[in-house]
């Protein structure tokens, strides 16, 4: 993975876009939590920028629409020029898509993003749907061309075997995405692995890597088994191109810095220690509740954000 530092901030490539982003990334879902306000919000994104964090993550559903706006105020007064801005839809049609993307560039205050992803990509019928004719990805094509976006990827959090799905109906339709965002942590390598499935496959073919949940949702902290600092440091170890992070203070916003100031590549003595120690923790999948729980489902709690099922053909 190329990369380089500037200041005290690494930087690497996302994929073959070419373009050159910030190895940390700031999570937008923290942004609009009740304990962060509108103040805080804004304060935590232009802090991060003016440390050198260019990568920015967002989602269309994330708090009622609260995490885009407060983002969008952040961008304001030439923020918006330093920054690879990204956002995700939850729409599975041509016509939900086109009406969350619109919100989204609405509330971000924007008229273009750098990379929109189709958004929880959990099951299998998912990709069918976004590559239907009149699915979502058609209407993010059209988006692009129309100049609204830059680039396409998509997330999911479940299992890897349906990235590696959405992979294969991609390619059958002749799409290449430009990243991919999944679960990359201490606990993954154990379980129902994003790191050894998915991984090989986005290098071999030039996608851009998003690592997320790098604490497990907070989980691994909790545990005492790793620290945070220990945590985000595996994930950046990987061959990711950007590690997003959730920060809803000052102070974790000082820690993923620190991340990536006192980063150095792990020797392989070093990520077997930590994967010893996070061994059986992690054998039944019960700290990464994204994976083996319906809790982080948040378009299995919500239907309508997909959008209308496809009729039946007959």
């Amino acid at each position: 993975m190329p990369e380089g530092a500037r200041g005290q901030m690494l930087y690497r490539t996302l994929g073959s876009t070419g373009e050159r982003v910030s190895a940390i990334g700031v999570g937008g879902f923290h942004l609009g939590l009740p304990h962060v306000d509108e103040r805080l919000a804004v304060r935590i994104v232009r802090t991060a920028v003016d440390n050198g964090v260019t990568f920015l993550d967002n989602c269309w559903d994330y708090n009622d629409g609260r995490s885009e706006i407060r983002m969008g105020k952040a961008l304001r007064d030439g923020y918006r020029d330093r920054v690879f801005l990204m956002t995700k839809i939850d729409g599975r049609s041509s016509k939900e898509a086109t009406r969350q993307l619109d919100e989204s560039l609405h509330r971000l205050g924007v008229d273009r993003l750098d990379l929109v992803q189709h958004h929880e990509v959990i099951r299998f019928e998912d990709p069918h749907r976004i590559f239907r004719e009149d699915g979502a990805n058609a209407a993010l094509v059209e988006a692009r061309v129309a100049g609204k976006l830059r680039y396409i990827g998509f997330t999911g959090h479940k299992d890897p075997r349906i990235h590696l799905h959405m992979l294969e109906v991609a390619a059958a339709h002749g799409f290449a995405f430009d990243a991919v965002q999944m679960p990359l942590n201490v606990l993954d390598a154990h379980y129902r692995s994003f790191e050894a499935l998915v991984l090989p496959r986005l290098l071999e073919h030039g996608v851009g890597v998003l690592g997320m949940k790098s604490m497990a949702d907070g989980v691994l902290p909790e545990s005492h088994v790793v620290t945070p600092i220990e945590c985000l440091q595996y994930a950046l170890n990987l061959p990711t191109s950007v590690v997003i992070t959730g920060i809803d203070s000052l102070a974790v916003l000082d820690q993923a810095l620190e991340a990536v100031r006192t980063f150095r590549p792990l020797e392989r003595r070093e990520v077997a220690a930590l994967l010893a120690r996070t061994a059986s923790a992690a054998a039944d999948g019960e700290l990464e509740p994204f994976k083996t729980t319906s809790l982080f489902d948040g378009t299995a709690q919500h239907p309508e954000w997909l959008g209308e099922e496809p009729e039946r053909r007959h």
